[in-house]
């Protein structure tokens, strides 16, 4: 990373540092899709994981330290560092920063539901979930228990929040992710992919998720924490399934459940 790369800010008013500025003011958060629409990463190891995705960092701000550990990843990328103290950064983000160092990238086209499900194999398919850390941990798991992709059908919150960013530790920025349109009739769009659509109920009558899995390609639909899917939701499905619970626990947490299933799905494999 070069020296002209690396620009020292003092004043935390600096206007050139205003796309990192009063990131826990709900008004003025610059990652509002509908305010500046930029993406957040916190951490080198967040900011890494962007740096080799399509949302391609345009600037850094962060302490001397985490800077110089980044300097390799950063060599090949047009992008200025705004290196600042750790005192001078917390005035400008709103808050002291434990991880050193963000990055910012503005938001390319949405990638379509075709475009997300190439080469896919096993997806997460959301509805209702608005909880911005269980969207990251489930990018997480999906990530690290060979999902595919997420979707997104209704009353869904946004994945590039920056919470969630954060929570999925930068998977986010690299699982494929597309909006289902028309939702439920969408899903219908991977049944023409060749999809098995299949929805989790904690309902015991439902069969077993380990023997209702049986498509060479598989959709998990997720619903929200206490209403789960919708009736429409459930009947546009192939098959309901259910994770076999003891001890009186009629359901898991939506994340955990997803990283049950990613699980169940990728053991088939194995």
């Amino acid at each position: 990373m070069s020296v002209a790369h690396i620009v020292d800010i003092e004043d935390p008013a600096d206007p050139r540092v205003d796309d990192f500025r009063d990131l826990s003011n709900s008004d003025r958060r610059p990652d509002r899709p509908g305010g500046q629409g930029l993406v957040v990463a916190e951490g080198v190891w967040v900011v890494e994981r962007m740096a080799a995705s399509r949302f391609r960092p345009h600037a850094l701000l962060g302490v001397d330290r985490r800077l110089s550990e980044l300097r390799s990843v950063l060599t090949d990328l047009d992008v200025v560092c705004y290196r600042a103290t750790a005192d001078v950064m917390a005035r400008i983000v709103g808050f002291h920063l434990n991880r050193g160092v963000l990055a910012v990238a503005r938001r390319p086209e949405p990638l379509t539901v075709a475009e997300a499900l190439v080469d896919a194999t096993t997806v997460a398919v959301l509805e209702g979930v608005n909880d911005h850390e269980n969207i990251g941990s489930i990018f997480r798991n999906a990530a690290g228990l060979g999902a595919s992709a997420v979707l997104f059908g209704d009353r869904c919150s946004d994945p590039l929040y920056r919470r969630s960013v954060r929570v999925s530790m930068g998977h986010v920025l690299r699982v494929p992710f597309a909006s289902v349109p028309d939702w439920p009739g969408g899903l219908q769009l991977l049944r023409d992919n060749g999809f098995q659509i299949v929805s989790l109920t904690p309902d015991k009558t439902a069969p077993p998720l380990s023997r209702a899995l049986t498509g060479e390609k598989v959709a998990l639909l997720l619903g929200a924490e206490g209403p789960g899917l919708t009736a429409d939701a459930m009947q546009a499905s192939d098959v309901r399934a259910r994770i076999p619970m003891s001890r009186g626990t009629d359901s898991l947490n939506v994340a955990t459940a997803a990283a049950v299933a990613f699980y169940e799905r990728h053991r088939m494999d194995l």
